[in-house]
């Protein structure tokens, strides 16, 4: 072993007994504090294996689903969607009937996807955020 080595394996040594003497001089109440300041900040997950920590609060609004999943397109349109309170855009979709809305927002239809990308809405939760958008026209 080369001095180089020693010196390493002194400075490591002395590093291990010193930590291990302060691990042993802090209180519960100090390591405690301690592991508050340090916890993560979030948690990472691969997709499909999230915990499930969510209550059951009901059905959202639609204007909450349509704020949350809707608005990228409909606010502006882009995709050529319908845009929210324009009556021009809405109005030969409407005269479609609810059902046909109905069936093509769950379902999807040309560059629209399946719910809008809300794949946990359910079917009455898209068919609030329709109502929402369409409303007063």
């Amino acid at each position: 072993m080369d001095m180089s080595q020693r010196i390493l394996t002194v400075f490591f040594a002395a590093l291990l007994s010193s930590t291990a003497a302060y691990a042993g001089s802090v209180s519960q109440e100090e390591y405690d504090a301690i592991a508050e300041r340090i916890k993560p900040v979030g948690n990472v997950y691969l997709a499909g294996a999230e915990p499930v920590v969510e209550e059951d609060t009901g059905p959202r609004e639609g204007s909450a689903v349509y704020g949350m999943f809707c608005t990228a397109c409909h606010g502006s349109g882009v995709g050529g969607a319908p845009v929210t309170g324009n009556a021009g855009d809405w109005g030969a979709r409407i005269a479609q009937g609810k059902d046909v809305l109905a069936e093509h927002a769950i379902n999807g239809f040309n560059a629209m996807p399946p719910k809008g990308g809300c794949m946990d809405c359910s079917d009455d939760e898209i068919i609030a955020a329709i109502e929402h958008m369409i409303e007063g026209l």
